[in-house]
């Protein structure tokens, strides 16, 4: 098949733009013997882009990241002389660290929302910049080599970080952020994916549904966009825009048979 014929068989022209991409860095990869990276995708991406490898049979390539269970991932495709160490290098040269140390009076008051926010404040795109990994401390900021001195240079200038210790890290030192959490409780009808939406979203089952039909809800990581969707103890449900939430204990149920369900939010 050739290149056109195969992303005929995509639909979203976004999808397209980014299957050529990774199309052209395989056919790099494999005439130049040299690895090629994409800017982060988030999970849909991700999910689009292993399946299309799988459906090509490319096997030569890494979804990374910088640490075990990454939400947002780069794509490196190899050659097939290349073994860990090459590639594990590359990783480092590719994936830098900002860490931001706050002061002792804003211990514990920013979010993963501050922090993005001012990296958005800065100018710089969404595709260039990983996870955040907050605690109440500070912040691990995953982004692109190119432009981690930017960054740098430029962070300190915003109001909220002014005051703040910040440094370029490689990402082998990236810490090891506790997850924070925050215990909520909510009451649905039914357990399907539409009633679960509504209620973390916060929003009409009619704009839940939206949020279905756009592709933005994430069940373990996979994809979802089926409303009738059964949702299962321990499932985590990403919705992107919204945050990520597991599924803790079906506590029971209401006198009118409403199920009672407890949520742990990731913050």
């Amino acid at each position: 098949m050739t290149k056109q014929e195969i992303l005929n068989e995509y639909k979203k022209p976004e999808d397209k733009i980014l299957l050529a991409q990774v199309l052209d860095k395989i056919n790099f990869s494999q005439t130049k013997n040299r690895i090629q990276n994409t800017d982060f995708l988030d999970m849909y991406q991700v999910n689009l882009v292993e399946s299309f490898l799988k459906k090509l049979d490319i096997k030569n390539y890494i979804l990374t990241g910088g640490y075990e269970n990454s939400e947002r991932k780069i794509l490196l495709i190899y050659p097939e002389k290349y073994d860990y160490n090459m590639i594990n290098k590359n990783i480092s040269n590719i994936l830098k660290v900002i860490r931001i140390k706050l002061p002792d009076d804003l211990v514990g008051k920013y979010t993963h929302r501050d922090y993005l926010g001012g990296i958005i404040k800065l100018g710089l795109k969404r595709e260039k910049v990983g996870d955040i990994l907050v605690d109440k401390n500070g912040a691990d900021i995953i982004v692109m080599e190119e432009i981690s001195e930017f960054l740098l240079q430029n962070i300190g200038s915003l109001t909220r970080f002014s005051m703040s210790n910040i440094t370029l890290e490689v990402i082998n030192n990236l810490r090891k952020v506790e997850v924070r959490k925050e215990e909520i409780k909510i009451i649905v009808s039914s357990l399907r994916l539409d009633n679960i939406v509504s209620e973390l979203a916060k929003c009409s089952r009619n704009k839940a549904e939206q949020i279905l039909n756009t592709e933005r809800v994430f069940i373990n990581g996979q994809n979802e966009t089926k409303k009738t969707k059964q949702i299962k103890q321990n499932d985590i449900i990403t919705i992107r825009g919204k945050g990520r939430f597991e599924i803790k204990e079906f506590v029971g149920n209401t006198r009118s048979g409403r199920y009672i369900i407890n949520i742990e939010k990731y913050v």
